[in-house]
């Protein structure tokens, strides 16, 4: 899109446009041309060129009329394969769905960013049905990680291609979805920025389920403001921040599960990011948080997500069984075989341990920890069942906790240049989304300036 495709956040688009250097046309052109690309192969499973390219030059037209435009007008944003657009049947990244009837609406999320004037540039590929935490899809083929030219690496998943349409530049924002972390876990293997919300802050209206006790719809872009200006567009209200500097935050480091089998890279990384905090001045505080140890057990037999989807999926997977994904199949079946009395008895458990982790975490800013233990493995070491399942619980732990609190998190890249992206994530607890955007902000720019 320009000669250098990591600087391309909202405002500084709307910026160079606003001085002339750029249209909204001349924008989704170039955006066009790069999705034809070799690069971005995998990334989108369809394209909208006449619809986004329509949107960009309504907002040339608008602006030259002396129109003030939103900060999202006429600008690329991609929509993760699981959104209803008028019209299309919604695959969510299967083989399966195909025959089905067509969406009758546009999923509330995608006709909130309409309204802003957004350019949806196109549907983004991701993990069948969003269950799993890699990002390779054996139906559409799996975007490669724009972060290793040299070795194909996965993207994390399930929100694939929306990671992988900012990182190309693609794309200012990615609308995805996060049931365990599949919002930050690919934005902190590709190096971009991801905020999950508390899930009650925007509407999941035509969002095709997984695990309707976790869906959060959400996005991912390559700023902490970008992604609140992302929010702002589809939530039911905006957040009220008010910054703060990083001078006497509070942030506590959770060592109970969170730490277990990191990677030394990312391991180095982190610990960078917590010394370059504390000489900006906040209070780095580890805490053991005995609560983490106890998720297992909260979400046994069988998982929130398992049980889920089984229940979303019932009669397609009876008649479709051998059409699925083998490795989503596998998970589905799991929440066929769990009694209503022991769902129950997982949601009872879940509220109980809500009330104490919040309560643990009291006086603190936000939880700081890893997004994911581990770098991005090459797609072809996941290639055996038990190497992708052992990279899949790894990529999924430590996110998937913020989801079984109905918290909030952001996930942030931390990582020096020439190193593989690691993603640091900053949580807290359900509706501090404000508070905790304050504080992703302040982190942010402490970890730039370092």
């Amino acid at each position: 899109m320009n000669n250098n495709p990591n600087d391309l956040t909202i405002s500084s688009l709307n910026a160079r446009i606003a001085r002339g250097e750029l249209s909204h046309e001349a924008l989704l052109e170039q955006v066009l041309d790069a999705a034809a690309q070799p690069a971005a192969r995998h990334v989108f499973t369809r394209l909208y060129a006449d619809a986004a390219l329509a949107a960009a030059r309504h907002a040339d037209a608008a602006r030259k009329a002396g129109v003030e435009l939103g900060p999202l007008a006429g600008l690329p944003v991609s929509v993760k394969d699981l959104y209803d657009i008028a019209g299309e049947t919604t695959m969510a990244g299967s083989a399966v769905c195909a025959g089905e009837p067509a969406a009758t609406h546009d999923a509330a999320a995608v006709a909130r960013l309409r309204t802003q004037g957004a350019a949806i540039v196109g549907k983004t590929n991701m993990t069948e049905f969003a269950f799993s935490g890699v990002g390779i899809n054996p139906h559409h083929g799996t975007p490669r990680n724009p972060a290793d030219t040299a070795t194909p690496r996965i993207p994390g998943g399930s929100s694939s291609g929306a990671a992988v349409s900012v990182a190309l530049g693609l794309a200012v924002a990615g609308l995805g979805s996060d049931t365990g972390g599949s919002i930050r876990i690919p934005a902190a293997l590709c190096g971009i920025v991801g905020f999950k919300s508390t899930q009650s802050r925007v509407p999941r209206t035509g969002a095709f389920e997984l695990a309707r006790s976790l869906d959060t719809v959400c996005a991912m872009a390559r700023s902490v403001q970008d992604c609140l200006t992302v929010d702002a567009a589809v939530a039911d209200a905006p957040l009220a921040v008010r910054r703060r500097p990083l001078q006497g935050m509070r942030l506590a480091v959770p060592r109970t599960l969170m730490f277990d089998d990191i990677e030394p890279a990312v391991a180095a990384a982190f610990e960078r990011a917590l010394q370059a905090l504390s000489k900006a001045g906040a209070q780095i505080v580890d805490i053991t948080l005995a609560e983490l140890a106890q998720i297992a057990t909260v979400n046994a037999p069988g998982g929130f997500s398992p049980v889920e989807a089984a229940a979303v999926h019932r009669e397609r997977f009876a008649a479709k069984r051998e059409g699925f994904d083998a490795r989503v199949a596998a998970r589905i079946a799991l929440g066929t075989e769990v009694r209503a009395a022991d769902y129950i008895a997982m949601q009872d458990r879940r509220r109980d341990w809500i009330g104490r982790l919040e309560r643990a975490i009291e006086g603190f800013d936000a939880l700081v920890c890893p997004t994911v233990p581990i770098v991005a493995p090459p797609i072809a070491a996941l290639a055996e069942d038990a190497a992708f399942f052992k990279a899949n619980g790894l990529l999924l732990r430590n996110t998937f906790a913020i989801n079984l609190l109905d918290g909030c998190a952001f996930s942030l890249p931390c990582h020096a240049p020439g190193e593989l992206p690691v993603g640091l994530m900053l949580a807290s607890v359900r509706g501090d989304d404000a508070r905790l955007a304050a504080v992703a902000l302040a982190v942010e720019a402490g970890l730039r300036q370092a």
